[in-house]
């Protein structure tokens, strides 16, 4: 390491906290492969100091009034928004996306902190009086403790926003995981909440890899895990987190597939397809990776689809004109080349290979060009695998109902969308396919903060969907009390309530 690589410590108790484990990460400026920055790696022991911090925090936190936690997201929320800018240089500078991609990530993560300023209506509980004599049954929610978020590194501070912010308005105590490929936006995150009034320990930053992980998962104070990522660790994670009594929503992988019928406005179609597939570069769980064209348009879409790829400019995240940026590491850039350079041997036609695109001035940055492969078999491994990369299959179908049988055939079902003119055919479509998320001439249907996020299948491990009335949820548990009070006209001789005793 030289002396201009800066350092990335922990967030514990309401300060940066140096690593003391001894074990460092890398992390690269993806533009051009240069280690810039090294992060902590979190031993059992600096967990364990996480833990206890929020522990202690959650004593007296998750007995705080509303006012004093929406007062003070109000705070962070206005902090937010002046900060969206020195957030997205952070993003661009560690994960690669365009500048104008990273705003748009800092302003979905905003939505969630509206919704937890607005947590009170959330939070109201429910009364029913005389359910018998004098019985009176309330249902009330109440928070679970210390929760902890372990988050991905395409989206470092909007997947956060998708977690903490109902957690700590709803009266938890918050751990986030970072991915250490990108680990600086939580912690200009932490600062702005410090910032915000939030007292010491609600809110925790701990940098590390499968040891933090796993102790995380182990912990018995620990009562909830959260997490976005690929479908095995997810799986790995509901596993672990649930044998050890925790509550879980894991979030996995996706092959999300976008249904054009005949009718559909092609050039509508093709430029969704181009900006879902190949937006973020295409490292993004709702990405559209698989265009299922139905009956003879499919020619003419990928003409049109090629024509509209050719012209994305990409380059530095830095450069106001580039529109798509370079994969997060040099290793990820090989593997989804992979899948390019074996698609031919397994039936597919290349239309577009953009394994060999670099960026004149910075050939050492992890860059690649986008794809377009047609006519692709269902058993071709760019079709059955998460490529997480800017490549895009094309799949062939006669009928609506062989379209729909392909996209349900498929083991995930995160998101998915279908392009049609045709009320009667997309009201078809919502209903009869199998994934959490559908889009109608939407090419990336995520919700907005006040509904739920999250797919079907393997795509999500758990009951709860994340952020909307499952965050909710999912950091809170429910207490009905059920209240039977002597009338005051009962009370013993001697005793005057000021109430008739004939009452």
């Amino acid at each position: 390491m030289t002396n201009t690589v800066k350092t990335v410590d922990h967030w514990i108790g309401g300060k940066a906290v140096e690593g003391t484990s001894g074990n460092w990460g890398p992390v690269t400026d993806p533009a051009t492969g240069a280690v810039t920055t090294r992060v902590a790696l979190a031993s059992v022991e600096e967990v364990d100091a996480a833990v206890a911090a929020a522990k202690a925090a959650f004593a007296t936190w998750g007995t705080s009034s509303l006012a004093q936690r929406t007062t003070i997201l109000f705070k962070f929320r206005a902090l937010l928004d002046a900060n969206r800018d020195a957030i997205a240089e952070l993003i661009v500078a560690e994960h690669g996306k365009v500048h104008s991609d990273a705003l748009g990530e800092v302003a979905r993560g905003l939505e969630i902190v509206d919704l937890a300023c607005g947590i009170t209506t959330q939070l109201k509980g429910e009364l029913s009086t005389q359910v018998s004599h004098r019985v009176d049954v309330a249902s009330i929610r109440q928070p679970v403790g210390v929760v902890a978020g372990i988050t991905p590194f395409n989206f470092p501070a909007m997947v956060p926003m998708w977690m903490f912010p109902i957690a700590i308005a709803t009266g938890n105590t918050f751990i986030l995981k970072p991915s250490e490929k990108d680990p600086s936006p939580s912690l200009k995150i932490a600062e702005l909440l410090a910032e915000a009034g939030l007292p010491d320990g609600v809110f925790n930053v701990l940098h590390g890899d499968k040891v933090a992980v796993d102790r995380l998962l182990e912990h018995p104070d620990v009562s909830a895990i959260s997490f976005v990522g690929s479908t095995p660790i997810a799986r790995y994670i509901h596993t672990t987190a649930s044998a050890n009594g925790k509550r879980v929503q894991a979030l996995g992988g996706a092959k999300n597939h976008m249904l054009v019928l005949p009718d559909a406005d092609l050039d509508a179609a093709a430029d969704a397809a181009v900006s879902a597939a190949y937006g973020s570069a295409g490292e993004r769980c709702m990405a559209i990776s698989a265009v299922v064209a139905v009956g003879s348009i499919g020619d003419e879409l990928v003409d049109r689809i090629r024509e509209r790829a050719e012209k994305i400019k990409i380059g530095p995240g830095t450069d106001p004109t580039s529109e798509m940026g370079p994969l997060i590491t040099a290793a990820h850039r090989d593997k989804v080349a992979s899948y390019v350079h074996g698609a031919a041997d397994e039936g597919c036609e290349v239309v577009l290979d953009g394994t060999g695109h670099t960026v004149e001035g910075h050939e050492d940055g992890h860059w690649i060009g986008l794809s377009l492969l047609d006519r692709v078999p269902t058993t071709a491994k760019a079709y059955q695998d998460e490529i997480f990369g800017p490549v895009l299959c094309v799949l062939r179908a006669e009928t609506y109902e062989e379209g729909l049988a392909l996209i349900n055939a498929s083991p995930f079902g995160n998101g998915t969308a279908i392009f049609t003119r045709d009320g009667g055919a997309a009201r078809r479509f919502q209903l009869e396919v199998e994934a959490g998320m559908v889009g109608v001439n939407v090419p990336i249907p995520v919700p907005v903060g006040y509904h739920s996020f999250g797919g079907w299948k393997d795509s999500l491990f758990g009951d709860h969907h994340i952020y909307g009335n499952d965050g909710v949820h999912f950091y809170t548990r429910g207490k009905v009390v059920t209240t039977r009070w002597p009338d005051p006209s009962d009370a013993p001789a001697g005793v005057d309530l000021g109430f008739p005793r004939n009452h």
